[in-house]
């Protein structure tokens, strides 16, 4: 393998071994779309809300007047049109693209169960087949223009997010985490794999932090103890934000309605954090 080359040389022509610089794989997107930033919200394991933040951030950034759109990188899991009430399925046009779909608000959306006639029907596709999708999502789709889009990515370091890393230029990731015993770990690999594909990482948000007394208002750490700032300052990066768990968030995200909760005060922090640490790109 040469060492300029990212990916096995045998089977190469000789030129391969001549190049001086590292190929790209990144995909360009149609002559319809014209997409301005792309953050992903990763996660090393599953179950932690990284589906709540992706949604929750596109609401915030489309509310403070962002043309905004989310793709659903998470094929096998994809939450995202639940969480925005969305149940029509998208259709082609006659470009040959792919129409998003649009939510209440506005966002744009393309997930794999806006394409399934059952959204209940289980996803059993290898890996190739699995990020050809997420490529056409980013390739195939007229999103038109955007200034933020988000990226749900499945949990973990595996298939999709080297494909996503890979395929889209990537502005910036958000690690979600929760305060759980293997954190450090699990956001250790998050962090090394970002790095190792020189993606910015923008900060960590910790989901499901504590839980508020309805009689006194006192935090009760029903998972045990935080340990956003500990990892955060472990591994170098912001700790943007900590959600706690709440029966009406939960509520939105079932009910289809997580764009009408409230503005909360982390998502004032976290998004902040999303344009200042893409301003200069």
């Amino acid at each position: 393998m040469s060492e300029s080359c990212t990916h096995d040389c045998s089977s190469c022509s000789s030129s391969c071994g001549e190049r001086k610089e590292p190929q790209s794989f990144i995909e360009k997107t149609n002559e319809y779309s014209k997409i301005k930033k792309v953050i992903a919200v990763v996660s090393g394991k599953g179950g932690v809300g990284k589906s709540l933040v992706t949604s929750s951030l596109a609401v915030k950034s489309n509310k403070k007047g962002y043309k905004t759109a989310v793709l659903d990188a998470d094929i096998t899991g994809p939450s995202i049109p639940k969480a925005f009430g969305l149940k029509e399925r998208a259709t082609a046009n006659d470009k040959d693209l792919l129409d998003p779909s649009v939510t209440q608000t506005g966002i744009k959306v393309m997930s794999l169960n806006l394409l399934m006639e059952d959204e209940t029907t289980p996803v059993i596709w290898r890996g190739p087949v699995i990020g050809g999708t997420v490529k056409q999502f980013w390739t195939d789709v007229m999103w038109g223009d955007v200034d933020y889009m988000f990226i749900d990515m499945p949990p973990g370091t595996g298939d999709v997010p080297l494909t996503v890393f890979q395929s889209i230029p990537v502005d910036g990731i958000i690690i979600v985490t929760s305060p759980q015993d293997l954190v450090s770990m699990i956001v250790g690999k998050a962090v090394r794999m970002a790095e190792m594909m020189n993606i910015p990482i923008i900060g960590l948000v910790e989901n499901m932090s504590y839980i508020e007394c309805d009689c006194c208002g006192k935090k009760i750490n029903l998972y045990g103890e935080s340990k956003l700032e500990k990892v955060a300052a472990e591994y170098g990066v912001e700790a943007l934000a900590q959600i706690p768990i709440k029966p009406e968030i939960a509520a939105a995200c079932d009910n289809g309605t997580v764009e009408m909760c409230g503005d909360e005060e982390w998502l004032e922090k976290a998004f902040a954090a999303v344009e200042k640490k893409t301003a200069d790109k």
